[in-house]
């Protein structure tokens, strides 16, 4: 079993599409089936999960369109906390906070304070997240930390704290659903060794049927790391 998996929740406007119906209840429908996710990894005891709520990069797409995802993760929050306390659940949200209103960054702060203390699944959301702006926080933070030291004295056992998934395992496995077969910006460090799975149904669709396909498709990878490990 994995100790770290990471989802890529793609194909919600298309989910929309599908079914006629505008991109905010795309994301609506993929929000809905987050709870099943987590309450399907917490029951196999898989302890932490990381789910890409939204990208560096998604502020490029249309103002309603952001605003309906933010107006939508606000209300995850709100509803969500008592669940996550009932099993369990402790939230992280992880990426650049700082760039969201400030209503929608107290109710994170909230939601972290108010789960902090749960002893089951970490829930990590990555919100306003990419990989190579944690890699870049991650050497200014131990720059900061270091001002005297020169940059050639950071290794890469010396950045891993400054990450911001400090203190999780690395990812072990990582699903991408939607059809697509990228990992676009995603926990590029955390991932370096993760089994890459990728899966047709888009993200509303999946269920924990998809879940199980894939933890027993990782059951059966041979994990060498790199080592002359016989095939």
């Amino acid at each position: 079993m994995p100790k770290h998996v990471a989802i890529i929740m793609d194909g919600n406007r298309r989910w929309a599409k599908k079914h006629f119906m505008p991109a905010g209840l795309g994301h609506a429908a993929g929000a809905q089936r987050v709870r099943d996710i987590v309450k399907a990894c917490a029951e196999m005891g898989i302890p932490q999960l990381s789910l890409f709520a939204f990208s560096t990069e998604n502020w490029k797409r249309p103002p309603e369109e952001v605003s309906a995802l933010m107006s939508l993760f606000m209300s995850y929050l709100k509803k969500e906390i008592r669940n996550m306390n009932a099993n369990g659940v402790r939230l992280k949200v992880l990426g650049d906070t700082q760039r969201f209103a400030p209503p929608l960054q107290a109710l994170i702060a909230q939601a972290q304070s108010e789960t902090a203390h749960n002893q089951g699944i970490t829930l990590n959301i990555c919100a306003n997240y990419g990989g190579r702006w944690d890699m870049l926080q991650a050497v200014k933070a131990w720059q900061k930390m270091h001002p005297h030291s020169d940059l050639a004295a950071l290794t890469e056992e010396a950045l891993v704290p400054f990450l911001s998934t400090a203190g999780a395992p690395e990812v072990d496995l990582l699903i991408r659903t939607g059809g697509e077969s990228r990992v676009s910006n995603f926990l590029l460090w955390q991932a370096a060794y993760a089994e890459l799975f990728f899966c047709d149904e888009l993200w509303p669709d999946c269920s924990p049927e998809t879940l199980h396909k894939a933890l027993v498709w990782f059951a059966g990878r041979d994990r060498r790391f790199g080592s002359s490990a016989p095939i």
